[in-house]
């Protein structure tokens, strides 16, 4: 490269001493050369151009990239801005040496010192120096000067490379000459800009941290390179110390990354973010938030304060450990004034104190009935401080409770000022005089002298006097009044742990705060300020919270109460909260608050249990009965359901009344003990009462808010479970599903806004018009099946009352199904109220007539009542949903199982209860003909299906009724043990049997009921299990088939005359069903009939009548039942010797037995055959 000499020389340098001396880059010079503005460039001093000439230079000779005819011109500039500059010629004279050679000579010199392990005899770049480094550069040629250069920076770089992170300060005669300085800083620039592999300029930076005026060789060599800017610093950053202040080199790293960012500040926060990001050099962070000059400055809060609460009260706890121990490491030095961290409290102080009002005396009272305070000691804090005044309280409470600052004398008394200084009544005033009042709790050593505190025991009570004013004037709902109140209460009950935690949640922040600190606070305020009867006046007196919702925040008059509740204030001082709970809970509204729930509890305990067992009467009242209806006075359910009524009182409060209630009486229930012990006795609340609320309403509103109302719902269910069992189950909610899911709603989106509405009178005469009115009846009955099931609620009284009208003849079928569908929607909605209404329509006639009306108390003491109605409801689909409302007990099974026998009307079209038994596996051979010899038979098998064959009322009824049963007996098999031990009609056994699927369970105890001494229990054993061992033909059914054979047997040897006749007669046909069941029986089976007819036939032997030929009868057919079979070889076609029904009535017991015998020795014989 050619020689640059075509201008005349002018001197360009200055006087420099050491680093401090020297003359930097300024940012304007580095934001021209970044933007390469030519312009700014050539408005440039000589001294500042001096130091960007090794870039201007190389940019004017070397072929750039951009060949536009922009860069042309702006390269005729720069060539002119550099003529005349003498330095100029002495870099183009570095630029023209062989830099490849230069480069390879160096890499020789780095592996021969690699192979000397460091050390530095041998170079070959630099031969033997005949004088000092500093004389040798100034008579070196250019070559020399680059090679004498680049061997001492490799020597630096080489130990930095081995010195594992320990700093050293290398002394460097050519770094450190204050003459050569330029000359050094231009080498080195030319080096590293054509030598980039060798010399990376993020490990040239760091090494000449190692130099002395290290920093000012960097920002010239980043100057000149200003690509890289970010890559140095993110370098700098990246190899620094975690704390910087502790040594040397971490404040060397600082001190030139600081002086890096004052050439750059445009890039100062990133470098700032950068350092977060390591967590190194906090140092370095706080320096670059001090030399921090925003364009707009924020009055609110400063670069500093936002940037060091964000450090301590951020979420990273990383980040909050590293910047606590550089707080705590700082303090642990002597007060420098050169440390950032003293630097950094300086400017905290200043900012305090220039926001503290200017006099103590000039405190201007918020209206003009406020008193004149000016001498009180008392000032005022400006409206515009306030906000800024409260992050400088929360961030001096992080530094001292999380970083572990130890306050000065002068930062403490500054403290206090501001502290107890007077805010305005804003929202932000009422949240600086919260913060202040916890940070007096947090660290009450503030507070060392008697004069400072009895400032804090003034200011105290202006909090106590003007904390009305202030929540009216600011228009806030949680002020400073009710934490005060709270702290309060927790310094009388001793509870410092929960002031500690309000504390850090008011603040913001964890801070460790020892109980023991507290003691002074204790103090004054339990003697001085706050005694505990001056604690329960003043809460009865506050205000409630208007709307309570979970949106609004902080701590509030329901803290308050709930904790002097907890303590049993209220009790030992007689003061009354019951009014104010009351109030409360009538102002709550969605989301609801989380601290209602618990406060209705610590109410419920105070009224049931006495604050000391001296004092059995020291309890609160309960809430009266006048009072909860008020409430439930207009609300779904009552009279007249009006949307207006409705809007009274929100769904949340009487939602949280309604868990009172409940919850208040299974307290009361569990404290039952406790309270007879104390001779206590609690009023209960009345059923009448508990009838006009209703609870399934607000259960189906509740369950649609379960997000809104947080546990609430779930707390319902819990105690709907307990106190009302019959309306948790399992089939109403299934049933409140299909009416108010996705269908139902598709339904009612179709109704349209502007339909016609029937009123409740049009409904009434339509039912009244029955059956020639039906298609009227009709469309009111399709419109209201649109509306929700709270919308019918007006309409409940005109269904039931005209529920009667339905049993009328002739009433379709299709009425009857829409109005079954209405009284289920109903039912989601008021059950109770519903039942009793039903249960009054259907009553019969005569209790009609004598005007006997039910109420819901009435329905809980006997639930049978519910099944005593018109028998003509027993043919309707509404008696299942009435039946279940009663209690499932046996009585209810009894009364539903007669519902399926036929009536008289029924009988006379041939309607039996064994229908549904052959319609589904067929007749049943061993049933008796009609006419047959047993007493308890009924109708014949083989009749003819009654009219309307399987669609009959009396089949739908019977259907329904045994699935009911089965679900009873499914939830509680002792029930089927029950009905089957008190026993029923045999005819409805083929009914049972067939139609309830869980009836296996009664194999069971059959056993057991075969043991009864009863003979009727004993006959209903054996008729029972002749059924079961047909429909169900298990190993188990056959061994007690055995024993009931066997039983049989045993009382044919101990029963009378008498008593053989009354119980063989009907359990001789069952034998039939065990052997057509389990053919290995037939044996001994045979071997019983033989024995019972020897044992009648001894008993006639007297008389003249041909027993002797019966015998040898039955004998011969036990023998060889096949050859009994007739000539014409139909073995179904047995014959006997028919006998009149006189001539067997008017027989002898034993006689007719006799002939019992044989007619089921034929029917075993008969069923085998046709088995066969």
């Amino acid at each position: 490269m050619s020689q640059f000499c075509l201008f005349p020389p002018r001197c360009m340098h200055g006087a420099m001493g050491d680093s401090a001396g020297l003359q930097f880059v300024s940012s304007y010079a580095f934001e021209a050369m970044q933007k390469v503005d030519v312009v700014r460039l050539a408005a440039l001093s000589d001294p500042e151009l001096r130091l960007l000439l090794p870039c201007l230079v190389r940019m004017a000779l070397c072929a750039p990239a951009d060949q536009s005819q922009s860069w042309a011109q702006d390269k005729k500039l720069i060539l002119r801005l550099l003529s005349g500059v003498e330095a100029v010629n002495s870099i183009v004279a570095l630029l023209s040496v062989d830099f490849h050679a230069l480069e390879q000579d160096a890499r020789k010199e780095q592996q021969l010192r690699h192979k000397a392990g460091g050390s530095n005899a041998e170079s070959i770049l630099v031969s033997q120096l005949q004088h000092g480094l500093t004389l040798e550069f100034e008579h070196s040629d250019p070559l020399r000067r680059l090679r004498l250069t680049l061997s001492e920076l490799l020597a630096i770089m080489n130990k930095v490379a081995d010195s594992n992170g320990e700093f050293f300060l290398k002394s460097s005669e050519l770094f450190e000459s204050p003459v050569y300085l330029e000359e050094v800083a231009d080498v080195l620039c030319i080096l590293q800009a054509e030598l980039p592999s060798l010399l990376p300029i993020v490990d040239v930076a760091e090494a000449l941290l190692h130099v002395r005026n290290g920093d000012w060789f960097l920002c010239l060599l980043v100057a000149n390179v200003p690509d890289s800017f970010n890559e140095v610093c993110r370098g700098l950053i990246k190899n620094g110390e975690r704390q910087d202040e502790e040594s040397v080199g971490g404040r060397r790293r600082t001190e030139a990354l600081r002086q890096l960012c004052q050439m750059n500040p445009s890039q100062a926060l990133n470098i700032r973010a950068m350092v977060v990001e390591e967590c190194h050099l906090p140092g370095l962070g706080v320096a670059l938030t001090l030399d921090y000059k925003p364009d707009a400055a924020d009055e609110a809060v400063s670069p500093l304060v936002s940037y060091v609460s964000g450090l301590l009260l951020g979420t990273n706890s990383k980040v909050r450990t590293w910047f606590s121990m550089f707080i705590r490491n700082g303090q642990q030095r002597k007060r420098e004034s050169s440390s950032v961290l003293w630097q950094m409290r300086r400017q905290l102080l200043l900012e305090l104190v220039a926001i503290l009002p200017r006099s103590r005396s000039t405190h201007v009272p918020n209206n003009g009935d406020m008193e004149e305070e000016g001498g009180s000691g008392y000032s005022g804090l400006r409206e515009e401080h306030v906000v800024k005044a409260s992050a400088l309280l929360r961030l001096y409470c992080a530094l001292m409770g999380i970083a572990g600052l130890r306050p000065t004398d002068e930062e403490a008394e500054q403290l206090l000022q501001l502290m107890t200084s007077r805010p305005p009544a804003t929202p932000a005033g009422v949240r600086f005089v919260s913060l202040s009042f916890c940070k007096l709790l947090a660290f009450p050593t503030l507070v060392s002298t008697p004069e400072q505190e009895q400032l804090m025991v003034m200011w105290l009570s202006w909090m106590i006097k003007e904390e009305e004013y202030f929540e009216s004037a600011a228009g806030v709902s949680a002020s400073f009044g009710e934490m005060l109140l709270l702290v309060a209460m927790y310094f009388h009950s001793n509870q410092l742990s929960s002031i500690i935690e309000l504390v850090c949640s008011t603040l913001g922040m964890k801070i460790a705060i020892k109980p023991s600190s507290l003691s002074k606070m204790k103090t004054i305020f339990t003697q001085e300020i706050f005694t505990e009867q001056v604690v329960t006046a003043h809460a009865v007196r506050v205000a409630v919270t208007n709307n309570l919702s979970a949106n609004i925040t902080g701590f509030l008059p329901i803290h308050c109460i709930y904790q002097l509740l907890r303590s049993r204030a209220f009790t030992k001082h007689k003061v009354s909260i019951k009014d104010w709970i009351y109030r409360q809970l009538c102002e709550t509204t969605t989301p609801i608050h989380t601290q209602l729930i618990p406060l209705i509890d610590a109410y419920i305990n105070s009224i049931l249990t006495p604050a000391s067992k001296a004092n059995p009467e020291a309890t609160n009242q309960p809430i009266t009965e006048q009072e909860i209806l008020n409430v439930f006075q207009s609300s779904a359910g009552q009279a007249d359901g009006s949307r207006a009524g409705r809007q009274r009182y929100s769904i949340t409060t009487q939602l949280l009344i309604l868990y009172y209630i409940l919850s208040y009486e299974e307290n009361l229930l569990a404290s039952t003990k406790q309270l007879a012990l104390m001779q206590k006795k609690p009023k209960s609340y009345s059923a009448a009462l508990m009838d006009q609320i209703p609870i399934k309403y607000l259960v189906t509103q509740a369950q649609g808010l379960q997000q809104e109302l947080g546990g609430l719902h779930s707390a319902l269910l819990r105690l709907l479970a307990t106190n009302y069992p019959h309306l948790c189950l399992v089939e109403d909610w299934v049933c409140a599903e299909e009416v108010t899911g996705t269908l139902p709603l598709l339904r009612k989106m179709m109704l349209p806004s502007n339909t016609c509405r029937y009123t409740q009178r049009q409904l009434h005469q339509a039912f009244q018009k029955l059956p020639s009115g039906s298609p009227r009846l009709m469309r009111i009955l399709e419109h209201l099946t649109l509306l929700s099931p709270g919308d019918l609620i007006p309409y409940a009284e005109a269904l039931t009352a005209s529920t009667a009208l339905l049993l009328e003849p002739a009433v379709p079928r299709r009425i009857l199904q829409t109005v079954n569908k209405l009284w289920m929607g109903l039912n989601t909605v008021m059950p109770r109220r519903l039942w009793v209404m039903t249960v009054n329509a259907l009553q019969p006639s005569a209790k009609l007539l004598r005007q006997q009306r039910y109420t819901q108390n009435d329905l809980m003491v006997d639930p049978l009542i519910v099944l005593r109605c018109d028998q003509r409801v027993y043919r309707f689909l509404l008696i299942q949903k009435m039946s279940s409302a009663g209690s499932p007990d046996s009585a209810a099974v009894q009364i539903l199982l007669e519902v399926c026998l036929p009536t008289s009307e029924e009988q006379q079209l041939g309607a039996t209860t064994d229908s549904l038994l052959r319609s589904i596996r067929g007749p049943v051979p061993g049933k008796p003909k009609q006419g047959s010899l047993g007493p308890t038979a009924k109708g014949g098998v083989e009749a003819a299906e009654p009219e309307g064959g399987l669609l009959s009322d009396l089949r739908e009824v019977q259907c329904l009724i045994c699935c009911l049963l089965h679900q009873m007996f499914i939830a509680d098999p002792n029930i089927a043990k029950l009905v089957h031990f008190q026993g029923y009609p045999q005819a409805l056994l083929p009914l049972t049997v067939a139609g309830i699927p869980s009836i296996h369970i009664c194999l069971d105890f059959i056993p057991e009921l075969l043991a009864q001494p009863q003979l009727e229990k004993q006959i209903f054993a054996i008729q029972l299990l002749s059924y079961l061992c047909t429909q169900y033909a298990l190993p188990k059914s056959l061994s007690v088939a055995r024993l009931a054979i066997s039983v049989m047997g045993t009382l044919l040897t101990v029963l009378t005359r008498a008593k053989r006749f009354l119980f063989f007669m009907p359990t001789l046909p069952c034998l039939v069903a065990f052997c057509q069941a389990f053919p290995p029986l037939y044996d001994d089976v045979a071997a019983l009939l033989v024995q019972v007819g020897q044992v009648c036939s001894s008993d006639v032997a007297t008389k003249a009548r041909d027993i002797d030929p019966f015998i040898a009868r039955l004998q011969y057919l036990k023998e060889k039942p096949l050859e009994a079979e007739v000539s014409g070889g139909h073995p179904c076609k047995l014959t006997l010797p028919q006998k009149t029904a006189e001539e067997l009535g008017g027989a002898d017991p034993d006689v007719q037995l006799c002939y019992c015998i044989e007619a089921t020795f034929m029917d075993i014989i008969s069923c085998t055959l046709h088995g066969l």
